[in-house]
């Protein structure tokens, strides 16, 4: 019988874009509790997945959110195993969040744990739903339960698997609205090591300000 923690393996794409969510269990970004992702096809399909995490707290004062306890990821794996485990997918990939609090969860465990931060291409939902729907600003705002309401989307909130696929289907239809492709992958420029640099060669051109 499988155990109920057993990290399932991520869908297999190829995928045009994820969505992430995280939930965490108090007021610490870092304590991430539940991660959940949503895979999209090129047709704009989606598969989701979630896993547990056992935070190793004792504080659970953002129980009354989510209702995740700590007898709910008795035996979950930890943070560091699901990294690894969503890393294999993830990697290079946009990866949408719904404003920038998953991010930082994932940064600040990742600095927790000594982990080095993955090199995911994170964009933000929010900044989407603000282009295809400007007149919620100040009528509701961006957020998810707004978005929910005047979009007529079906999800659980705050379950880190409903809300990616809740963020993930806000980019398609505005990508539908718009006529806009928001999971375009932007040809990142290689970043300049200036530890690399020869400050002493009166030829280079790679010097910050340009040759000596």
């Amino acid at each position: 019988m499988e155990h109920p923690h057993t990290l399932r393996p991520l869908p297999k794409g190829p995928f045009r874009f994820f969505a992430l969510d995280v939930e965490t269990a108090n007021r610490s970004s870092s304590s991430i509790c539940q991660i959940g992702v949503a895979c999209v096809r090129a047709d704009g399909s989606m598969t989701t997945w979630m896993s547990y995490i056992d935070p190793a707290t004792t504080d659970w004062s953002a129980t009354w959110v989510h209702k995740i306890t700590q007898d709910t990821v008795v035996g979950a794996p930890s943070f560091p195993t699901v990294l690894v485990h969503l890393r294999g997918s993830l990697d290079g990939e946009i990866v949408f969040q719904h404003s920038n609090f998953d991010q930082n969860a994932i940064r600040r465990a990742c600095l927790k744990h000594d982990l080095d931060i993955p090199n995911w291409r994170w964009r933000d939902s929010v900044k989407v739903a603000r282009k295809a729907w400007p007149q919620l600003r100040g009528n509701g705002g961006f957020g998810l339960a707004s978005l929910k309401e005047h979009l007529s989307l079906e999800f659980r909130h705050h379950d880190g698997e409903e809300d990616a696929r809740a963020s993930a289907e806000v980019v398609l239809l505005a990508e539908e609205k718009t006529g806009r492709d928001f999971a375009v992958k932007r040809i990142l420029k290689p970043k300049i090591d200036p530890n690399q640099l020869d400050l002493f060669d009166p030829k280079s051109k790679d010097t910050p300000n340009g040759p000596i």
